[in-house]
């Protein structure tokens, strides 16, 4: 496969019946654009998501994933210190409000399992397992494919899109403070 642009139209010849017309070449130079610019894809800028109105754009949390995945570590360490295994793939314990609070003492502990939890409990079967396969039990991607019996390419393309989702989860509930 070559890496050349392929247009789909060639507008740079001219035919010989028009050669000698110079007021008709305006004319034909605009609809070849015009042709060519319906064919082409509309660009989109990345790191975002096209809405109704582009006032409305989305902010990718693709820079995010690193400070998920260390949240989902410090959930890990929590969970076990207030004597809980964390439940990725269990009942949902319910709660009434959110925090933002650094953990200090055993009820924020506490307090910010069961926040992290309810956000788990949001997000899809599949991208809870990915997370806790691979982010928590610190499975590779290959070993997560082979015990979920999907392929590895579903992995690679899975798990990104997952911590976004959880890192938007973890916005939501005020647990991660991005920057303005």
């Amino acid at each position: 496969m070559s890496a050349v642009l392929q247009l789909p139209a060639v507008w740079a010849a001219q035919s010989p019946a028009y050669a000698g017309n110079t007021a008709l070449q305006p004319q034909l130079l605009a609809s070849a654009e015009n042709h060519i610019r319906k064919q082409l894809p509309k660009p989109e800028p990345p790191g975002e998501v096209s809405t109704s109105s582009p006032a409305e754009a989305v902010v990718s949390y693709a820079f995010y994933r690193k400070h998920t995945e260390n949240m989902l570590r410090r959930y890990l360490y929590a969970s076990l210190q207030v004597g809980r295994t964390p439940n990725l793939l269990g009942e949902s314990v319910g709660r009434g409000w959110a925090s933002s609070r650094p953990v200090r003492t055993f009820e924020d502990a506490l307090i910010f399992v069961l926040d992290v939890e309810r956000c788990l409990d949001r997000l899809p079967l599949v991208d809870r397992q990915l997370i806790s396969r691979i982010i928590l039990q610190e499975y590779t991607q290959a070993e997560t494919a082979a015990l979920l019996r999907i392929s590895v390419r579903t992995v690679c393309a899975k798990l990104p899109l997952a911590i976004d989702r959880l890192t938007e989860r973890l916005v939501e509930a005020d647990l991660l403070i991005l920057p303005d």
